[in-house]
């Protein structure tokens, strides 16, 4: 049996700046061609800037929320701040802010627990609809041949320029690792090694339905934050139109105050979700956008609704 292959490494450099970093080996100091595994492939060392690309931050990159939440809080805020906004102002012409108070109340406890609700089946229905297609495609890569699995994977990097030599090649090896996945319950040493977990995530299954057909596994406590964040987003955007009603007996004075506070209000919930979806850019315009778009939007609904209530009213 022959030893294994030493390799070795230079005396690692020191500064104020990786003063309180551990060390980090050059992959390109080794003397031997030993091929270095990618978890600590690092070429700080021999970098003239002396920083781990990871740790190299472009003008406007920044941390952005999970896109999933993101999007649950903004249909939550903003039919919340649009639609008892609406409502606030259509009931408004009837002149009692009582009776604003009352069916604003009534249709905010309603419409956050219809949207939570809807925001549970439609995370359950995607859910659902994932899992149909996963049976689908694991029926299909069973009963097909090599060739046509080779044309699928193909038919997916083709697209971003992978050539039909690699798309082969990518094909048998993830034939190969489902294939060893559904023979093996748990994880042996050798796959932990290999960095990997025998489970549905694996394979060419998973390949065909996350690249292929563009849809990721939804866990079941997916369900239900989109429910509350969903409902509780209405909730708390739904109460800022109610606030001068609760203070000022005519309706038509609280109006105007509504009117005030949630155009404020929309403006900010526009550049602040502009902002967290990373929609607003280095400049200022993507603020402005975000903040007039968002605006006007909650400003037609308002608007619509308060003519129609008193185009009736009016009407003998």
């Amino acid at each position: 049996m022959s030893a294994p292959t030493s390799v070795p490494l230079p005396r690692p450099t020191t500064n104020s700046s990786q003063a309180n970093r551990p060390p980090v080996w050059a992959i390109e100091a080794s003397e031997q061609s030993v091929q270095t595994p990618l978890p600590v492939a690092c070429a700080r060392q021999t970098d003239e800037r002396e920083v781990c690309c990871k740790e190299l931050k472009g003008e406007d990159e920044r941390q952005l929320i999970d896109p999933d939440i993101v999007r649950d809080a903004v249909i939550g805020l903003s039919d919340g701040l649009t639609v008892p906004f609406a409502l606030t102002a259509g009931l408004s012409s009837l002149g009692e802010s009582k009776l604003v108070v009352l069916g604003g109340i009534a249709e905010l406890i309603a419409g956050a627990i219809s949207m939570g609700i809807g925001g549970f089946l439609a995370s359950q229905a995607e859910r659902d609809h994932h899992r149909y297609l996963r049976r689908t495609i694991k029926a299909r890569v069973q009963r097909c041949c090599d060739g046509e699995m080779e044309r699928e994977v193909h038919a997916v990097l083709g697209a971003v320029g992978v050539d039909e030599k690699v798309s082969r090649q990518v094909a048998h090896n993830l034939l190969e690792v489902e294939s060893v996945a559904e023979r093996n319950d748990g994880s042996s040493l050798e796959d932990e090694e290999r960095g990997l977990r025998w489970s549905r995530s694996v394979g060419i299954t998973e390949f065909l339905l996350r690249f292929g057909e563009g849809l990721e596994d939804i866990p079941t406590r997916r369900l239900y934050m989109s429910a509350i964040t969903i409902g509780s987003g209405y909730l708390m955007g739904g109460v800022i139109p109610l606030i001068p009603y609760f203070f000022i007996p005519k309706a038509h004075v609280a109006l105007m105050y509504s009117s005030i506070i949630t155009g404020i209000v929309l403006l900010i919930f526009g550049a602040v979700k502009a902002r967290v979806s990373g929609a607003a850019g280095k400049g200022a315009s993507g603020y402005v956008w975000g903040a007039v778009s968002t605006l006007a939007v909650g400003g037609a609904a308002a608007a619509a609704a308060y003519g129609i209530v008193a185009l009736l009213e009016a009407e003998p």
